[in-house]
């Protein structure tokens, strides 16, 4: 099979593109390094002749406001470009929860993608995952200083990218869900705890206070986690950290 992965040179396409590769499939990555704007339409023609399966894991360079226009624009491009070509598999990365968070212009974004696809001219399947381990760091970042850094006790349930990109592939490969399928971590972390977790790995003895503002203060409950039907993969995040660090 041929698949044409949006945003093949990122974390998460990069490994797709190696993982169906190794399998045996055609993979083409699509990224404006290699020639594909989805804001204009420029080179998607080219990228998604004779591929069978479209996986689409780019994302917005902003989570606010733009971010609707973004994918709204992607969106469309896309699917015209897969209708013209032929494709009778679209597949999108999106979040867990996503459609339960309105107060987040991002998340509102994500869900407009959504629809829009379901709304499209081709077969298609939807991956909702947690949040990446890799992005744990930069989720520090946002509200730190020389001492501590302030974190909302929000739940997570944190993935692992690797175990991201088998269910993504996984899916590709398979016949389209018309619908979604939801993937986690093994294990359910208040967000300041996660914190804890890796400062603790990290050697860093800043201190965790609980509290703040900022995205995940905004999430309700333990949306962002896992539901009963959802698909749990197997790597644990004290493990990945004790490797990665």
């Amino acid at each position: 099979m041929k698949f044409t992965v949006i945003g093949g040179t990122g974390l998460i396409g990069s490994q797709v593109v190696r993982r169906l590769a190794e399998a045996g499939h055609e993979a083409v990555p699509a990224a404006p390094s290699t020639g594909v704007d989805l804001l204009t339409g420029e080179g998607l023609d080219q990228a998604l002749t004779g591929s069978d399966v479209v996986i689409n894991v780019a994302n917005s360079p902003t989570f606010d406001e733009a971010s609707l226009d973004f994918f709204r624009t992607t969106t469309d491009n896309l699917l015209a470009a897969g209708e013209r070509a032929g494709v009778g598999h679209q597949v999108i990365l999106s979040i867990v929860g996503v459609d339960q968070v309105p107060d987040l212009a991002y998340y509102r974004a994500k869900v407009l993608q959504e629809d829009l696809l379901k709304q499209g001219p081709a077969p298609y399947s939807i991956v909702r995952a947690t949040q990446f381990f890799e992005f744990v760091d930069a989720i520090l970042s946002w509200s730190s200083d020389d001492t501590t850094v302030r974190l909302p006790a929000t739940p997570l349930q944190p993935i692992a990218a690797a175990d991201v990109v088998a269910a993504v592939v996984d899916v590709a490969t398979g016949s389209p869900l018309n619908g979604v399928r939801d993937i986690a971590g093994p294990e359910v972390f208040p967000l300041d705890e996660l914190g804890k977790i890796t400062l603790a790995a990290q050697g860093d003895d800043r201190s965790v206070v609980t509290g703040g503002s900022g995205m995940f203060a905004a999430v309700p409950g333990d949306v962002l986690t896992a539901g009963p039907d959802a698909h749990l993969a197997p790597t644990r995040y004290q493990d990945w950290v004790a490797r990665t660090r």
